[in-house]
């Protein structure tokens, strides 16, 4: 009896702890490690094409000055953050972009749908057009008589893709020369080397003001578009962080202030 009551006894027990251990909290799942939070941004490197007056080029000090430069010194200044304004060849400016070889491309760069699909813009701050410069005197009186003519714009430009959409007219050029700058194009145009410069119309006007009675700016164009500042896809903080301030500075008239320093007029995209 007392054999049988020991067994019950050491069976019960067996029983009880079976079920303490079953019935015990588990212990809790370790919880997972916190997402990494992005490094805040304390500096701003923008790629420019530093021959592109009046947008970003060097003055008789051989300093980067100009509308755009300006334009990205306020805006990082409000941001609280540094910039750094650096060179760049402007026909691999995508490649220094996504190489983060510079942070942004700033330097009337225009918004495009192709380009979309690897640059992240800003809402547009400035409208363009894509004029046509021709020496004075020249027999060139419309886009029509570029037609056999010899043809000149910037490496890597919008005046490039604008002069290509344009597919019957362009392919009746008799030759498309491509330069490092517009600058070299117009050079070549007043010494007869080049009939016609296609260029960015901010650009152009403003090298033509330097010798007025030299060129002649034709009432057609290769059609407008909007300029932005080009971050990287995965950039999407600093794109809006940027974006921000670019609105401030259009509602308190500090971009249109810069405008009227640059071009005399207003022509910032409210």
């Amino acid at each position: 009896m007392k054999k049988r009551s020991f067994v019950a006894t050491l069976a019960l027990t067996a029983l009880l702890t079976a079920c303490g251990k079953n019935d015990a909290p588990k212990p809790a799942a370790e919880a997972p490690a916190p997402a990494p939070v992005a490094a805040a941004v304390t500096k701003l490197v923008v790629g420019l094409d530093d021959n592109f007056p009046p947008m970003g080029f060097r003055d008789e000090k051989n300093e980067i000055v100009g509308f755009d430069i300006d334009m990205a010194r306020e805006a990082a200044k409000r941001a609280g953050i540094e910039v750094e304004f650096k060179p760049i060849d402007w026909n691999a400016k995508e490649a220094e972009l996504l190489g983060k070889r510079v942070d942004a491309l700033w330097n009337g760069l225009t918004i495009l749908e192709e380009r979309k699909e690897k640059i992240l813009f800003t809402d547009p701050y400035m409208v363009n057009k894509q004029i046509i410069i021709v020496k004075a005197g020249s027999p060139i009186k419309t886009k029509a008589d570029m037609a056999g003519k010899i043809v000149g714009a910037q490496e890597g430009s919008s005046a490039v893709t604008a002069m290509e959409k344009d597919k019957e007219l362009s392919s009746q050029f008799k030759e498309t020369k491509l330069f490092g700058d517009n600058i070299a194009a117009l050079m070549d145009v007043e010494a007869g080397r080049l009939d016609v410069v296609v260029v960015d119309e901010v650009v152009g006007r403003y090298l033509v003001s330097k010798k007025p009675d030299n060129y002649v700016v034709l009432a057609d164009d290769f059609g407008t578009e909007d300029y932005g500042v080009g971050f990287r896809k995965d950039d999407e903080a600093t794109r809006n962080k940027i974006n921000d301030v670019l609105a401030e500075m259009k509602k308190d008239g500090k971009a249109e202030e810069i405008a009227k320093k640059w071009f005399g007029a207003d022509v910032i995209k409210h």
